[in-house]
């Protein structure tokens, strides 16, 4: 009872203190998020006015060229990642969660378009999928009803918003190659201004790679040792170049403030036409890493990414473009100022201090992308869209620090050949241009999309969202596309690539699910054999893997015809992805059986968030078990959720983990408890011989529970199973295109599917099973 009387007055505690230090919460993560998002954007500054002012403009005795770019970069910063970013998409965020996959996981679930082949309606019963306020259909206007209805209706609709999603994903996963090479090969730059050309030429592409190895190198020691470091480097950074830009201003031209006229854009494209117009895709660079306020809005708050970039990054960015169109403004006759780009507006007394933060300032915006790259593919992985990889989490306390060694030494070569091959930040300022405002095209699709479903706006709303910001990133994407020789066609070949991986991956898996779902045993062939199932059961737990959320795959089926015997206890488990960031612990499992209740069949499913940590396989163990001991005792069709399977007519109960379930059973392995005491209960257990040394197992029952003496049974089994012991089965699938298929399919599925199938990572919970305790079996399937 006294516990009972603390829980009402427990909250309202804990919100009186959050309150009180939620402005301090705020500042921390505001500090925290200028060295995590804001370094490549901060970086920009370095190769904007070098990239702008390539080869595209003729330089004149006027400043209208030099007045009009300052216009168009002052504007692209303020309509681009200020009113777009800031005010709007970040609130279309997926329950804390931001990125091109977390809107595609919006929009899944609010209009069923879902790509995951092992949907259910259970999952419709999260509490992530409620929290952000998904509304009936009575809420939704009709233009919104009919285009939810148009979308769910037709499967080519559905690919095609897939293929934007990963779209979007691969460009960014092309800046996670281009923007490290650029921001660093910018920064050493800055070594020609105390070089001859000569030596400039031999020392620049050599140094570049060198930090490019050393900051790939330094990956798997995680982000976390050095992470400290990186808001102070940033913010040393913004107030470098914030205040150089002050004394540009002050001391070459006080009047460079006019360019912030929109008048001059015109003016600048009147005079310059085709060449400024090319322009603009050097232009661009100056909202580079804006698409990470959005990315790694999982790491922080809404309002501490808002108040860092508009009151720190923004203003002092504004400041450092103004201060060097003030300096090129009074030295516009010499061609190498606009070539070196910003060194040559830096006083020459501190030109070798700012290289050194420049080149450490580029180190840090290139972490963050490269973090940023590994965490997409995670959520891509868990989505299945991409084969699966070692993920190596590199910190215990933060869930998204990760570290993926075949993404990171694929990033590191890519990046070294984009360096090597290009020795210019011209054609790599094209390349980084492309990816840059692709991604930003996506998110202004998807975003459009998310107005109208998610929102419940009306549609006329959206359609002046994406006219307006469609417009601009139309005028800037096609002003990059149109150098597709001089470098853009790089990020468009990785996006191409790596979108065929993602799905041949894809259509692969639905594929095999499909045969699955075709091929799974019916209920009545397991009710025709009995109790024993025909075989002799014996001790121990068999952990079958399974895709299939219902039904009985065809796996049990080969087992039981051809084997003599199988385990007393038998556990179909599906470990499955759902399109939420996050499933909480309390939501982890899905119990049920298979069959009655004395065939001792029972279904587990594992629900986990794309970007949940998978737990390691010996506590996963523990919470399996407990979850179906937890299922056996509280078992009542009353809190059982129907799943959609009117052949088995299976119900399944949410269990939650051990240590989310206080009032649950507990499981006590090894000794932890004495031996001789039995299922909640102090009647004496019959001793086992002491020359076998065998794991002993309890379960403890909550004082308050009474259960009877059939579940007290079956509860003893599962005890008894424990201990003997658990085997894996598991499929060792070889996918073939059926007789008759075409040859493209052939090709995808024969070639393509199959050699990612062989040269990708087998299931994460796998990984560590004793080989001892592993059975495969070879299963071809026909698809």
């Amino acid at each position: 009872m006294d516990l009972e009387g603390a829980i009402p007055t427990s909250p309202i505690k804990v919100r009186k203190v959050a309150k009180k230090e939620s402005w301090k919460t705020v500042l921390s993560l505001a500090y925290q998020s200028l060295g995590v998002v804001y370094g490549d954007l901060s970086t920009s500054p370095l190769y904007v006015y070098k990239s702008a002012f390539a080869e595209d403009i003729q330089h004149s005795d006027t400043n209208e060229e030099i007045f009009g770019v300052l216009s168009f970069v002052f504007w692209t910063l303020t309509l681009m990642p200020l009113l777009k970013y800031v005010f709007i998409v970040l609130k279309a965020d997926d329950n804390g969660e931001g990125g091109t996959f977390a809107l595609y996981s919006l929009l899944c679930r609010h209009a069923r378009v879902c790509s995951l082949p092992n949907c259910q309606l259970a999952d419709e019963e999260l509490s992530e999928y409620k929290k952000d306020g998904m509304a009936s259909n009575n809420n939704r206007s009709f233009w919104g009803s009919s285009l939810k209805s148009t979308l769910e209706k037709h499967k080519i609709l559905q690919r095609l918003l897939l293929v934007l999603a990963l779209i979007g994903t691969c460009m960014v996963i092309g800046d996670g190659v281009l923007t490290p090479a650029i921001s660093v090969f910018s920064a050493v730059s800055g070594l020609e201004l105390s070089m001859s050309k000569e030596q400039h030429r031999y020392v620049e592409v050599p140094a570049a790679c060198a930090i490019l190895i050393f900051l790939f190198a330094l990956q798997h020691y995680g982000t976390h040792r050095v992470g400290f470091l990186f808001a102070p480097v940033v913010i040393t950074w913004l107030l470098c170049i914030s205040a150089i830009g002050v004394y540009n201003i002050f001391y070459w031209n006080p009047k460079v403030y006019q360019a912030l006229s929109p008048f001059y854009m015109y003016k600048f494209l009147k005079k310059t036409q085709k060449g400024g117009w090319m322009s603009l895709g050097g232009i661009l660079l100056c909202i580079t890493g804006s698409e990470a306020m959005f990315a790694d809005l999982g790491h922080f708050s809404q309002l501490s990414i808002k108040i860092a970039f508009t009151f720190v990054v923004y203003p002092s960015l504004i400041l450092a473009y103004m201060g060097q169109a003030a300096y090129l403004s009074k030295h516009h006759i010499l061609e190498t100022d606009y070539r070196i780009g910003f060194y040559v507006s830096v006083p020459e007394k501190i030109r070798w201090p700012v290289l050194v933060i420049a080149i450490f300032a580029a180190v840090v915006g290139s972490q963050a992308i490269i973090t940023g790259t590994f965490s997409i593919i995670k959520q891509c992985s868990a989505l299945g869209c991409f084969p699966r990889v070692k993920i190596i989490h590199t910190s215990s306390k933060m869930h998204g620090q990760i570290y993926i060694p075949e993404i990171n030494w694929t990033l590191m070569l890519l990046c070294l050949a984009v360096t090597v091959g290009f020795r210019d930040t011209k054609r790599m300022g094209n390349a980084s241009g492309l990816a840059v405002i692709t991604v930003m095209l996506v998110t202004t699709c998807l975003m459009s999309l998310v107005i109208v479903l998610c929102w419940h706006k009306s549609v006329f709303l959206a359609i002046l969202f994406i006219f307006f910001f469609g417009s601009i990133e139309a005028l800037y994407f096609s002003a990059s596309l149109i150098k597709f020789l001089e470098g853009a066609w790089v990020p468009i070949a990785l996006a191409l690539i790596f979108s065929a991986i993602m799905y041949v991956w894809h259509y692969g898996t639905l594929k095999k699910y499909e045969f699955d779902v075709q091929n799974k045993v019916s209920i009545n062939w397991l009710l025709a054999l009995g109790p024993t199932l025909g075989i002799v059961r014996v001790r121990g737990i068999g952990l079958i893997h399974t895709e299939l959320v219902s039904g009985i795959p065809a796996i049990f089926s080969h087992f039981v015809t051809n084997l003599p015997a199988f385990h007393q206890v038998v556990v179909f488990l599906c470990i499955k992805s759902v399109p939420v960031p996050h499933v909480s612990p309390k939501e982890r499992f899905l119990v049920g059986r298979v069959g009655p209740k004395e065939y001792r069949l029972y279904r587990c499913i594992a629900r986990y968030g794309y970007r949940d940590v998978h737990k390691d396989d010996l506590e996963f163990e523990k919470d399996l078990i407990c979850s179906i001991a937890e299922f056996i005792r509280s078992e009542r069709p009353e809190c059982s959720i129907p799943i959609l399977d009117s052949e088995n007519d299976e119900r399944m109960t949410v269990i939650g983990t051990s240590s989310s379930n206080l009032e649950g059973i507990k499981m006590h392995e090894d000794g932890d408890v004495d031996s001789s005491e039995i299922v909640g209960t102090s009647e004496p257990r019959v001793a086992k011989s002491p020359e076998k040394v065998r794991k002993r197992v309890r379960f403890i029952v909550p004082e308050s529970s009474q259960i009877d003496n059939g579940v007290k049974e079956e509860l003893r089994e599962l005890m008894e199973a424990r201990e003997a012991g658990m085997a894996f089965i598991l499929g060792h699938s070889y996918v073939r295109a059926k007789k008759g298929s075409g040859l493209i399919k052939k090709i995808v599925i024969n070639l393509g599917y199959d050699f990612l199938r062989r040269n990708s990572r087998g299931p994460t919970y796998a990984l560590s099973i004793p080989h001892a305790s592993t059975l495969e079996v070879g299963m071809v399937y026909q698809v």
